[in-house]
């Protein structure tokens, strides 16, 4: 009998289908296939919550955790309104795969609440945050699941996660979650870690398709955690940053955007809409702008079926996790664009999310530079690896890079046995 997923649709079905060509690929039998598609535990929470006017409302809740064969699970929370089990299975597959490629001894985790935190107050999140993190405490710990910010968190979220949690065990645990304040056990690093490691693989990505980063040009979508900072690290390597967007607007110079200027207007006004140094862009015309590197770094699926035929970049580094869907990247990969894959492209904050662990159980900080260094390093290592895979047997990054983290997270799993 052949075994086959239960229909879905968005992020999930592009990552299961992005496994099941890896599975043919490398040649896996039906068992194998199942055991790397599902997840081995998933929890959905209530998140009750007693706003400030004292109205009690209830939010859903979710963790997953796809795989351990490699290590302790390891994922972001995100706090978004359209957060649903099925995207948060997508997100721990790939942290799976991620963790793997960049070889992080971890497996995929991710958990999520639906909940749109611009409507919330710092008091109301704090609430949320804590009551969420007591629900999942029994199936996280430094040494079982270790969460991390994501889209609508930051290390405020995690100081408060890792508060609840060492008085729920009665003692400090700096190790349950990564991307804390550096005061609490934060690494140095951290918090731009993800949008230097996009800028790094842009920039060696480049390189390997002969352009220069004075001559190149760039658009970001996004300006959050990952895009603001990947523009910023772009632009100081000479890359000429044309347009850059977020969930209110979009802004576009043909000369280059000061972003500088751009992310001090940003911390005003609350979004790059208004911004006198650059003209007004729709941001759904961003992915297709005359540039020759694209950077979507903030949500899945946004480049479609609709307007992959129009993207214009030669280049697509995506930063953010699932921005590309499988009918995108056949158009892409028809019309000769390269695709960065996520798992690739920003890893480097689940790298300094292990650094920040490790750091925490030697309690011992390293400096910023030995972490910049050592990011570097395991980036530029994958990176060679993904493309001599993608060389060696005629595949794209994203299908080299796919092939050879489920590989070792096959090799982990045979190497331990079935239980029992």
């Amino acid at each position: 009998m052949t075994w086959s997923n239960p229909p879905v649709h968005g992020p999930l079905a592009d990552a299961l289908a992005q496994l099941a060509a890896t599975v043919e690929h490398l040649g896996y039998d039906e068992g194998m296939h199942q055991m790397l598609a599902t997840a081995r535990r998933e929890m959905q929470v209530s998140v009750p919550l007693r706003r400030d006017d004292g109205r009690v409302v209830v939010y859903s809740g979710y963790r997953v955790q796809h795989n351990f064969s490699r290590g302790p699970a390891k994922g972001g929370l995100r706090f978004a309104a359209n957060v649903d089990l099925d995207e948060v299975r997508a997100l721990a597959m790939w942290m799976t795969w991620k963790c793997a490629l960049v070889d992080v001894p971890y497996g995929g985790a991710k958990g999520g609440v639906a909940i749109e935190p611009r409507d919330h107050s710092q008091r109301e999140l704090e609430r949320v945050t804590r009551r969420y993190t007591s629900e999942i405490a029994p199936i996280i710990g430094p040494e079982v699941d270790i969460p991390a910010p994501d889209i609508g968190t930051n290390e405020q979220t995690m100081a408060w996660m890792m508060d609840t949690y060492s008085a729920l065990v009665g003692h400090t645990v700096q190790g349950v979650v990564t991307g804390k304040p550096v005061g609490l056990g934060g690494s140095r690093g951290r918090a731009t870690a993800t949008s230097r490691g996009v800028a790094h693989i842009s920039l060696m990505a480049m390189a390997a398709h002969g352009m220069k980063p004075e001559e190149a040009s760039a658009a970001v979508q996004g300006f959050g955690k990952v895009g603001r900072d990947a523009a910023r690290f772009l632009v100081q390597s000479g890359v000429t940053v044309r347009a850059v967007s977020d969930v209110d607007g979009a802004v576009f110079s043909e000369h280059g955007l000061d972003i500088a200027h751009l992310g001090a207007h940003v911390d005003r006004t609350g979004s790059v809409a208004g911004f006198e140094g650059g003209e007004a862009l729709d941001p759904a015309d961003l992915v297709t702008l005359d540039i020759d590197v694209l950077v979507p770094a903030a949500v899945e699926g946004v480049i479609t079926a609709d307007n992959a035929g129009h993207v214009q970049a030669s280049i697509v580094v995506e930063g953010a996790n699932g921005p590309t869907t499988k009918e995108a990247d056949a158009i892409l990969l028809e019309r000769g664009v390269v695709v960065v894959p996520d798992i690739l492209a920003n890893a480097g904050g689940v790298i300094v999310s292990y650094f920040e662990w490790v750091q925490a159980h030697q309690a011992y900080q390293w400096s910023e530079r030995e972490v910049n260094d050592r990011l570097e390093e395991r980036l530029t290592t994958a990176w060679h690896a993904v493309i001599e895979y993608a060389s060696a047997h005629s595949l794209t990054y994203r299908a080299a890079a796919t092939a050879l983290a489920v590989r070792r997270v096959t090799e982990a799993h045979r190497q331990r046995g079935l239980y029992p």
